[in-house]
């Protein structure tokens, strides 16, 4: 892989390839189940689905936010069986300027895989430039992979509590940010002393990742002077930031999974506007 964001350009001249397995995981807020549906009007020839809830999460975690992550070795386990294994390059792609497909990226590495990419610009980007779509869902051998040690770090509800100097990044609209919309949490607003940087803030108006030294004037805000910590609702769209830290050479950040719905349900002190 040329990075952690790949244009679908290089992806379509490697249709085919077997050393290569793309990943469709469009998920939506408002239809979590619509995924799948627009995965079988049409998707990346050779691509497999993997669902944000069922596959990429573990909702059964209790307490810990809307999106918990998954057992390390029953990801791995459910990655084989679409056959996706340690000697595989992995692209992920969604609908929503990668902020679902980073999710994918960022657990890759967290199981130790280094070779996953996002899909610059997504299914959007594909269809624009008139690669081949197809219906088939692929049926590719079962594959071994194998963990290795994480690429990626995490911190709990404790370590956000008492970060001290570490800057907290909330990914969230700025909207819910400051707390004048929530439509899924218990109370609107944000963790006391966050800083708001957008998942919007990575990408331009095609969808698609800026280049290294403006995702780094974006990022400014919150990532680079200092560690940080990337957060939003639930985990999820935090990893479109840190891939966008990771892109802009700079320092990576801390991913909380619980993010703000374990934050707000465990009815710690928020802040609003």
């Amino acid at each position: 892989m040329t990075g952690p964001i790949v244009d679908p350009d290089e992806v379509a001249e490697r249709l085919g390839d077997p050393t290569l397995r793309v990943v469709d995981v469009r998920w939506y807020l408002s239809a979590p189940t619509l995924g799948e549906v627009r995965y079988a009007e049409g998707h990346v020839p050779g691509a497999v689905f993997l669902d944000l809830d069922d596959d990429l999460s573990d909702t059964s975690v209790p307490d810990a936010g809307r999106h918990p992550l998954p057992d390390r070795q029953a990801l791995a386990t459910r990655l084989g069986e679409v056959g996706i294994g340690s000697g595989h390059d992995v692209v992920a792609y969604d609908d929503a300027a990668g902020s679902i497909a980073a999710r994918l990226w960022w657990l890759l590495r967290w199981l130790g895989h280094e070779r996953v990419a996002v899909l610059d610009g997504g299914w959007p980007a594909w269809v624009r430039a008139g690669h081949p779509v197809s219906r088939v869902v692929p049926d590719h051998p079962p594959a071994l992979f194998a963990i290795s040690d994480p690429l990626a770090t995490t911190v709990g509800r404790t370590d956000v509590a008492d970060r001290g100097d570490t800057v907290l990044v909330d990914a969230r609209a700025p909207e819910r940010f400051r707390g004048e919309v929530e439509p899924v949490d218990p109370v609107p607003g944000h963790i006391p002393g966050a800083v708001n940087v957008p998942t919007g803030a990575v990408v331009g108006a095609d969808g698609r990742f800026l280049a290294p030294e403006a995702l780094a004037d974006r990022l400014a805000p919150g990532i680079g002077q200092r560690p940080a910590i990337a957060s939003c609702g639930s985990g999820v769209t935090a990893c479109a930031v840190i891939l966008g830290a990771v892109a802009a050479g700079l320092p990576e950040p801390a991913l909380y999974p619980g993010s703000y719905s374990e934050w707000s349900t465990a009815g710690l002190p928020v802040e609003r506007a």
